[in-house]
C-alpha cells in the first residue's frame, strides 16, 4: 500500500507550508503553487504579511502580479499564526542563519521554527531544513526536538535540502537549478525527493542530512575562496601598476583549468561571508583548523579599507582631505541588479568614511532607502548631474547596469570605481581611479 503522504505528493493535494518568507521563501512558496499546490506562508513579520496579502512581493524576483494571482486565487496564503502547522503536510524552513557578535552561528531562527513545528507535529507531515548552517544541525538540533513527539521514518520526515537561489540569476532559478537532497533515513529521502520533484527538473540525493550541509558550505567556500584570491591579485597588481581587469580577462580566454573571478569592495549577501563561518566553526569542533578559508575570510573583510585607501588617494590628488569630504556612492546592494544589502561591503565602506567624519548621499535604483546601525535612515538620491557635480569625488560600489556611467565620469571630480563600471567609458579616463 502507497505511503498516504506520498499519494498526496505525487496528486498535488498536499497542504504546502513555507516558514520564512524572504529571499528564499517567497520564491520557494511561488514555485511550489506554480506546480498547483495550496501554500500556507509564515512569517512573523506582520508588515510583510500584511503587503504579500496585498500582492506586494519584497523580493525582486517574485512580480507583484503573479504574487497577487495566487493570493486572490487562494492557491498562497500567508498568515503570523503557526497554528495552520497542523493542517499542513509539508514544512519547509527558510529562516535565516546569521552570525552572533563573536562571529558563531546564531540558531535562533531555527530553534523558533523547530519549536513551533513540534507543537503541532502530526502523523504523515514531512519537515523541510533549507537555511544555510552548518553540518550537524538538522541531525543535532532539529531531530532531537521533533522526536520527543514521534518517530522519524515512521511517524514523520525529515530531511535537508540547501536552498541555491541567487537573487537576479535570470538563467538558473528554482525549477532549473538541481535539488541537493539528504533524508534522516531513506524514507524521508525518498518522500523529500517526491515532493521537489513535483516543481523542480532535477534533483540529486546525497547520504545524510549532513552531507548535503556540507554541500551548501562547500559551494559558497569555492566563491569566498577565489573571491578572497582575484581580491588579493588586486592589491598584488596595483603595487606592481598592473591593471587586474585586464589580467583576468586574458586569463579567461584560457578554455579550460581556469574560472574567473572579479576584485570588488568585498563580499557580500547572505551566504559568501557568513558560510565560511559556519565551516570554519564547526571544524574548530573537530580539533581542524581551517587555515586557508578563514584567511579568505580575513582578506575579504579587510577590502573596505582598501577602497577607503583609494577614496583618500582620489581626494589627494585634488588637495582635498577626506574629512569634511562629500561623496556620491552609486550602488549599495551587494551586487547588481538587486535589492539586497545584507552583509554588503558598501555598507562598512560608508561606516569607514564616516568615521574619517566624510559625508556622503548614495544612489541606488534597487535599494530606495536603508538604515545604518540602527540609527539613521538615508534615503536614495536621484542621479543627476547636479548631484555628480556637486560630490568631491563619486564612489562605484555596485556595477548596477542601469545607471550612465558615461554622464557620472562626464560630470564627476574624481570617480573610484571598484567594480570596473567605467571599462568601457573613453572620455574622462584620466578621473578614474580603479582597485
Amino acid at each position: 500500500m502507497k505511503n498516504t503522504l506520498l499519494q498526496k505528493i505525487e496528486t498535488r493535494t498536499a497542504r504546502a507550508g513555507v516558514i520564512g518568507l524572504g529571499y528564499v521563501g517567497l520564491p520557494l512558496t511561488m514555485a511550489i503553487a506554480n506546480a498547483g499546490f495550496r501554500v500556507t506562508g509564515i512569517d512573523t513579520c506582520e508588515e510583510k504579511v500584511a503587503r504579500l496579502r496585498r500582492g506586494t512581493s519584497d523580493v525582486p524576483d517574485v512580480p507583484d502580479a503573479r504574487l497577487a494571482d495566487f493570493i486572490q486565487s487562494g492557491r498562497i496564503q500567508v498568515t503570523t499564526e503557526y497554528a495552520v502547522l497542523r493542517e499542513l503536510d509539508t514544512v519547509n524552513i527558510c529562516v535565516p542563519t546569521p552570525l552572533n557578535e563573536n562571529r558563531t552561528p546564531d540558531m535562533q531562527f531555527i530553534n523558533a521554527a523547530v519549536q513551533q513545528i513540534a507543537q503541532s507535529l502530526h502523523r504523515e507531515q514531512l519537515i523541510l531544513l533549507e537555511s544555510t548552517t552548518y553540518p550537524g544541525t538538522t541531525e543535532e538540533i532539529v531531530l532531537p526536538t521533533l522526536e520527543r513527539r514521534a518517530q522519524v521514518g515512521h511517524d514523520f520526515y525529515l530531511a535537508y535540502s540547501p536552498e541555491r537561489i541567487e537573487p537576479g540569476n535570470s538563467t538558473y532559478f528554482m525549477a532549473n537549478t538541481p535539488k541537493i537532497i539528504g533524508g534522516i533515513t531513506p524514507q524521508c529521502t525518498d518522500i523529500a525527493t517526491a515532493f521537489y520533484a513535483q516543481f523542480i527538473h532535477k534533483t540529486h540525493t546525497v547520504s545524510s542530512p549532513r552531507a548535503a550541509e556540507m554541500v551548501k558550505l562547500l559551494e559558497n567556500t569555492f566563491r569566498s575562496v577565489n573571491i578572497a584570491l582575484i581580491n588579493e591579485m588586486a592589491l598584488i597588481c596595483d603595487k606592481m601598476g598592473l591593471d587586474v581587469w585586464e589580467i583576468v580577462d586574458a586569463a579567461a580566454t584560457k578554455p579550460f583549468g581556469f574560472m574567473p573571478f572579479y576584485p570588488g569592495p568585498g563580499s557580500g549577501g547572505h551566504c559568501i561571508p557568513i558560510d565560511a563561518q559556519y565551516l570554519s566553526w564547526k571544524a574548530r569542533a573537530y580539533q581542524h583548523h581551517a587555515r586557508f578559508i578563514e584567511l579568505a575570510s580575513d582578506i575579504n573583510e579587510a577590502m573596505p579599507k582598501y577602497v577607503l585607501d583609494k577614496i583618500v588617494h582620489a581626494l589627494n590628488i585634488q588637495r582635498k582631505p577626506l574629512n569634511g569630504s562629500k561623496l556620491l556612492i552609486l550602488g549599495i546592494a551587494y551586487k547588481k541588479e538587486v535589492g539586497d544589502i545584507r552583509e554588503s561591503p558598501a555598507i562598512e565602506v560608508i561606516r569607514l568614511i564616516l568615521d574619517k567624519k566624510a559625508d556622503f548621499v548614495y544612489h541606488d535604483p534597487y535599494v530606495s532607502d536603508f538604515v545604518l546601525d540602527a540609527r539613521k535612515t538615508y534615503h536614495s538620491q536621484p542621479l543627476t548631474p547636479a548631484l555628480v557635480a556637486n560630490a568631491d569625488g563619486v564612489v562605484i560600489l555596485t556595477d548596477h547596469g542601469d545607471i550612465d556611467y558615461e554622464c557620472v565620469v562626464r560630470h564627476a571630480q574624481v570617480v573610484v570605481d571598484t567594480r570596473n563600471a567605467t571599462r568601457g567609458i573613453q572620455h574622462g579616463r584620466e578621473k578614474i581611479i580603479r582597485i
